[in-house]
């Protein structure tokens, strides 16, 4: 059984429209094949072959094989209805070169979708109630396209973007994350980690709090009318309050259980 046979083979890339992925993956498998240098440059042809030393022959044989060779893994990855569309096929290089005109667009529709793409980046805000991993996602959606399409996107531009972007509930970790750490040394994946720790801090002390207060209610809606009853009601309140204080007394402290103690103080 020979060596080959222990690995499995690669599986070629179907082009399904998104070219920027597509030229990736197939690049990738064609430079490890060592096919995309005929694939990039072609193949020179002589003028004349009949001068060429045997030496010069073997080589560009050798080309010309490599060439059919990358052609045929294009030929697999597009499918026929496209492949109908593309005028020039005879090498690898004008298959290549005709997908990148074709599908990457020119320069000026390129500069065209950056520039959209921009303006959404600006406009993206954090939502009230969302997530920190599906802002995340939203914003490293249209940071990637704008890479896709030429921006140079560094990291700084996109931590500097989300600090400025956060909900109201977030401003303490981020006066925190300016205040104790290298703004342009922080990678988005440390900041996402970040506030993944302070989004799950900022609800369980929520949790807990909203606990206390039904327990508070619950006890002076049981039965301790006005009076004598009142009074040990409200001394039961106050226990319940100082004790849930602890929990409460954070930041990032939760509206409406406020107003349900203001209620029952009321009461």
């Amino acid at each position: 059984m020979g060596e080959s046979s222990n690995f499995a083979q690669p599986s070629i890339p179907k082009f399904d429209g998104d070219y920027d992925h597509w030229s990736l993956l197939m690049e990738n498998l064609l430079r490890s094949k060592e096919y995309f240098d005929v694939v990039k440059d072609g193949v020179e042809e002589p003028v004349n072959e009949e001068v060429l030393t045997e030496a010069q022959k073997k080589t560009l044989a050798d080309a010309r094989l490599k060439d059919l060779k990358a052609k045929n893994y294009l030929f697999s990855a597009i499918d026929k209805s496209i492949l109908k569309t593309i005028t020039l096929k005879e090498t690898s290089k004008q298959l290549w070169d005709s997908m990148k005109t074709k599908y990457q667009g020119n320069a000026r529709v390129k500069r065209a979708q950056l520039q959209t793409l921009r303006r959404t980046f600006e406009l993206l805000e954090m939502k009230n109630g969302e997530s920190i991993s599906n802002y995340f996602t939203r914003v490293m959606m249209v940071a990637n396209d704008m890479r896709n399409n030429g921006d140079d996107m560094q990291d700084v531009k996109i931590v500097e973007k989300i600090l400025r972007t956060l909900t109201e509930n977030f401003n303490y970790i981020v006066c925190s994350i300016e205040e104790s750490k290298d703004i342009d040394s922080l990678s988005v994946d440390t900041l996402q980690s970040s506030l993944l720790v302070h989004e799950q801090k900022m609800r369980k002390p929520s949790n807990v709090a909203e606990e206390q207060v039904l327990k508070v209610s619950h006890e002076y809606r049981g039965g301790r009318g006005r009076g004598r009853g009142f009074s040990q009601g409200r001394g039961r309140f106050n226990k319940a309050t100082v004790n849930a204080s602890d929990v409460i007394s954070s930041d990032i402290f939760n509206m409406n259980v406020r107003w349900r103690v203001r209620r029952i103080m009321q009461r």
